[in-house]
């Protein structure tokens, strides 16, 4: 039985493990401020080209949406999100837990748009009603799409001429900055946002995000938030190692390229069956539309996903490649 469920499946990279076990004995100080920790925020720095910014390690994303989120927003104020966004639909309430509103957009693509966002902020119009903040997007998105530079610069210009926080989940920024096509940089990222995450959990490492923060006005502090959503781990050098090698020699790209030519493969082999898919994806996930019958045949062999039904005969299933997939023949 091979596994398409997710692309965290498999445990790290073997220079992760090493690393780990090399500087096990090791004593450190705790709460990211250990040597590892400095030494992974300096090679980040130097990829994004931008020391202005304030770097945090947090075990898995939704604690980083939580914490991130949570320390953002007024208790009145809202986040605005496309339907499909984890934040609506993968973390079991975790925004709303907290108290804050979620205004969900129905989009086509996973995802947004001015126009999309425009008619949210002209319904909500006074103090009886919750103000809308935060903009939150997933680069690539929860269902494979990836942001070009020209749809992230829009969507930054408009939320900076209506006094709005652009935040993006970065989960899977691996697979999007490594995709065919793709035209943004981690340095324009840090030009565009207000803050995001760089996701190593599901790109080799056990573990771990590193939260951005590029606002200055959003530093102050942050390390309370950390604190009080459990985020500020005594042994946070377990993360930091991690990033340490993800951003030794361009790992953490190389990881992700792998991942998004493993999803290619299986795409293209699909296609030359005629099958059409659910969305264009150029990222380590992808939908193809099959017949109910082939599925069942398929999940014999194969573990997926049955994403969305199309009609009586057909549904949508999710495919989802890793760093460590192998490059075997699929079909």
């Amino acid at each position: 039985m091979i596994s398409f469920k997710n692309d965290y499946s498999e445990g790290a990279h073997e220079n992760i493990i090493n690393l780990l076990v090399k500087s096990n004995l090791k004593q450190e100080n705790g709460y990211g401020e250990d040597n590892y920790s400095t030494i992974a925020r300096e090679k980040i720095k130097k990829t994004i080209n931008n020391d202005n910014i304030d770097i945090h390690f947090i075990s898995g994303g939704t604690q980083a949406n939580l914490t991130v989120i949570s320390s953002i927003l007024k208790p009145y104020e809202s986040v605005i999100a496309a339907k499909t966004g984890h934040i609506c639909v993968h973390e079991t309430g975790a925004i709303e837990a907290t108290g804050h509103k979620i205004n969900e957009i129905e989009t086509k693509n996973g995802k947004l748009y001015p126009e999309l966002i425009l008619p949210i902020l002209n319904e909500h119009t006074d103090e009886h009603m919750v103000k809308p903040k935060l903009v939150f997007i997933s680069n690539s998105t929860e269902i494979g799409t990836v942001y070009t530079k020209d749809e992230l610069v829009n969507l930054s210009e408009f939320c900076k001429s209506n006094d709005l926080l652009l935040y993006l989940d970065g989960a899977r920024l691996g697979s999007a900055l490594t995709s065919e096509g793709n035209d943004l940089t981690l340095e324009d990222l840090s030009k565009l946002l207000d803050v995001f995450y760089i996701g190593g959990t599901k790109n080799g490492a056990l573990i771990g995000e590193a939260i951005i923060i590029i606002n200055d006005e959003l530093k102050d502090n942050f390390r309370f938030n950390l604190k009080q959503k459990g985020a500020l781990l005594a042994k946070g050098r377990l993360i930091a190692i991690q990033f340490v090698e993800l951003f030794t020699d361009n790992l953490f790209f190389k990881l992700a390229t792998h991942a998004n030519l493993m999803a290619k493969i299986i795409s293209d082999e699909i296609k030359k069956l005629g099958f059409e898919f659910l969305t264009d994806s150029k990222s380590n996930q992808i939908f193809p539309i099959l017949p109910n019958k082939l599925i069942n045949k398929l999940e014999k062999n194969y573990d997926f996903y049955i994403w969305q039904k199309i009609d009586n005969d057909t549904s949508a299933i999710r495919i989802v490649t890793s760093w460590a997939t192998k490059e075997i023949l699929f079909f």
